[in-house]
């Protein structure tokens, strides 16, 4: 067994340092040469995935002992969020008042003297392990006599593992780390290259061949794959978002290259959100980085937008997790937790069905009998989302400003809302031309398809949509008033239906699938939307993709 030395990339990988052992220690030091060629690995987590923190001046305004806004692997953090009120969620959760809490090589604020840059981003219990063999050459501990002396941790944070949901991503992270920069083939690519995409629950079309060991070879020989992340706020608009990454990559590229190593794109993956961020990333219009993006691989997408985030607006959060912490307690129980967020949020109301997504997912039934189903004609936008009478409507204006933000109202909300409606359009069916995609497709996974609301027994007069709700447990049982006889009617959540993954329906996902311009597809079941990276098929898909991405990438004159 050897000894692996560090590489330095700010010497374009070319020098390292070795150190003396005992005399007992035979073990030969073993300096792995990379390639001068380098395609980064871009990461893109899903909506809070990305740690965030608050400005100076809110953090006074909430007593804050640190700036934290946004940082659910810090239990004590998350925990807060279980007994806070919607008026606190509202300021912690600004967009105005919120960013990325970025490393920054340790120069980054926290809001207190007590915590620097290198205690808030320390991985802690959370480490990264890369506990695969052999481990990635670019992630290693450097030797004890190496001046600046650096651990995969600290190399790791340099690249911003620790502003995004750390407990959610930390294996595909250290997978793609560990077996894109593996000196000798391992197990795991044995094992790809031995078996058949459908495997892994590849479509029937686009059909995908299998790789062979000489292909995965060849492309891991081809260049380095250093893995990156980047968390952005999921509180703006993903076009926005998409911007700031644009910028990010770019600067990325320029490091390496000023590093001396040959870099000219990067291949992008995602989750969820992010996988709306890299397309208005590629789109010529918005991000505009198309040519510095090889390829990108989508995971659970909500390729159309998700009837859940109009459920969790009404309603709150069902049951599942965040990380550790249990999503309905930390994310918003109530409707009004989660409306003095979200409805405040451009990134948030762009995760609603868009109109691409069809008509007749929201049902309004009264026994047997089918009331109403909308949109009935292709606009979500104006026949649901800004509705301010009806009590179907997505926005209760009472919930809206608890906290009495100046300039915070339903008119402003529904000019998010337009500008969701034109960011739905203007990547409704571009993708970019070398992309992968898997998600979920388990049919005993209720994935909120549509959203049904039962009426209670009684009579509907004419203008029963205008009904004032009168009681609200805020969870999705409320109790609406007629005029007429001064009665009240019971009005109910129905029950999630449809395949997907428990949160992004196959309705919305399968659009990849059906645009006709995604290469691979990869329609899987058994996971649940937010581990989705912890399962095998997914990771297995991602590696495949990445490999098939690599593959076709054709470098400049280097000479």
């Amino acid at each position: 067994m050897s000894i692996q030395l560090p590489i330095r990339p700010e010497t374009g990988g070319s020098k390292s340092e070795g150190f003396c052992t005992p005399k007992e220690d035979k073990r030969p030091q073993r300096f792995v040469v990379p390639p001068k060629k380098v395609i980064p690995i871009v990461f893109l987590p899903g909506i809070m995935g990305s740690n965030l923190r608050m400005s100076q001046p809110r953090q006074w305004t909430l007593k804050k002992e640190n700036n934290i806004a946004w940082r659910p692997d810090r239990k004590g953090e998350a925990l807060d969020y279980m007994w806070v009120t919607p008026a606190y969620r509202q300021l912690a959760l600004d967009p105005d008042a919120t960013e990325v809490d970025t490393y920054d090589n340790g120069r980054s604020p926290t809001g207190t003297r007590k915590e620097s840059s290198d205690d808030r981003h320390r991985i802690g219990r959370l480490d990264v392990d890369l506990p695969f063999t052999p481990n990635s050459p670019l992630l290693t501990d450097d030797p004890a006599t190496v001046i600046p002396n650096l651990s995969k941790k600290e190399k790791a944070k340099r690249r911003g593992w620790q502003e995004i949901l750390y407990s959610s991503y930390r294996i595909l992270l250290e997978q793609c780390e560990s077996k894109l920069n593996a000196p000798d083939i391992d197990e795991v690519w044995k094992d790809i290259a031995t078996h058949s995409p459908r495997s892994w629950q590849a479509a029937d079309t686009p059909v995908l061949p299998p790789l062979s060991m000489n292909d995965i070879k060849d492309a891991l020989s081809s260049a380095w794959f250093p893995v990156h992340a980047m968390g952005y706020n999921w509180l703006e608009s993903n076009a926005i978002s998409a911007t700031k990454i644009a910028v990010r990559i770019n600067a990325l590229i320029a490091e390496y290259s000023s590093n001396g190593f040959h870099c000219e794109k990067v291949i992008v993956v995602t989750h969820s959100m992010g996988g709306l961020v890299a397309r208005a990333l590629a789109h010529p219009e918005i991000g505009g980085v198309m040519e510095k993006i090889q390829g990108i691989v989508h995971g659970v997408m909500p390729s159309r937008g998700a009837p859940a985030a109009y459920r969790r607006m009404r309603c709150g959060f069902e049951e599942g997790l965040i990380g550790w912490a249990p999503a309905p307690k930390v994310l918003g129980n109530f409707g009004p937790e989660v409306t003095a967020v979200l409805g405040n949020s451009q990134g948030g109301l762009q995760l609603l069905p868009s109109a691409a997504y069809g008509n007749s997912w929201l049902e309004i039934r009264q026994g047997n009998n089918l009331i109403r189903r909308l949109p009935a004609y292709g606009n979500p936008y104006d026949e649901i989302y800004k509705l301010r009478a009806e009590w179907y409507r997505l926005i209760r204006e009472e919930w809206l400003n608890p906290a009495k933000i100046q300039g915070v109202n339903i008119s402003r909300t529904f000019r998010y809302l337009g500008v969701a409606q034109k960011f739905h359009e203007m990547i409704a069916d571009f993708f970019h031309p070398n992309t992968y995609a898997h998600y979920g497709s388990s049919i005993d996974r209720n994935s909120w398809e549509t959203i049904e609301w039962n009426v209670g027994e009684g009579q509907l007069y004419l203008g029963w949509e205008n009904l004032a709700i009168t009681e609200d447990n805020q969870q999705g049982r409320f109790k609406v008033q007629t005029a007429q006889e001064k009665r009240s009617i019971k009005i109910s959540l129905g029950p999630s239906v449809g395949a997907g993954d428990q949160t992004v329906p196959l309705r919305s996902s399968d659009h990849q699938r059906q645009s006709g311009k995604v290469k691979g597809i990869f329609r899987q079941s058994g996971y649940e939307h937010q581990d989705s990276y912890k399962d095998e098929a997914a990771l297995r898909s991602t590696l495949y993709s990445l490999v098939k991405i690599i593959q076709t990438m054709r470098w400049n004159d280097v000479s």
